[in-house]
């Protein structure tokens, strides 16, 4: 491949990751913003779906989210019902920043988990360890949550 295509294709190539990133900054404007401590403070069940890199959505679940918080450090035990009968179950450590991010870790999380919330959304990024039959896999996950009312929330993975 002679240099010039390589820069065209780099250069479409960004073009289109670019175009399908979304900016959180673009959800400030509600009423009432989504508090994550507030909000995954107690009981909670949502509901989301599992997108693959074309936005092909290849899972859907329900989860079960168990929150409690001592000041800005957080417990989140979730457990997690597949439209296909598998059942998971994570258990995230949350740090809120003094910046307004959030870190977090989990059993099955590579590294520490980083994200932020404006308004009604939160967005999560982090590396998940997952394993199918004799592999294990390293995904990285671009997490959004989106707060549909007080009692409902949006998981889109």
């Amino acid at each position: 491949m002679t240099k010039a295509i390589k820069v065209v294709v780099s250069t479409l190539l960004m073009i289109f990751i670019y175009g399908c990133s979304t900016d959180i900054e673009q959800y400030d404007e509600v009423e009432k913003p989504f508090d994550i401590k507030t909000y995954f403070n107690g009981p909670v069940i949502a509901w989301g779906m599992v997108q693959n890199y074309s936005s092909k959505v290849t899972r859907r679940f329900c989860v079960e989210i168990q929150g409690s918080w001592q000041g800005d450090e957080g417990l989140l035990a979730e457990k997690f019902y597949f439209d296909d009968g598998e059942i998971t179950y994570r258990n995230w450590q949350l740090r809120k920043l003094a910046n307004g991010a959030y870190q977090g870790t989990a059993e099955d999380v590579i590294g520490t988990a980083t994200g932020q919330h404006t308004g009604f959304a939160f967005h999560w990024q982090y590396t998940l360890s997952v394993p199918v039959e004799d592999e294990i896999y390293q995904l990285h996950l671009d997490d959004w949550m989106y707060q549909l009312d007080n009692d409902l929330s949006l998981i889109h993975i």
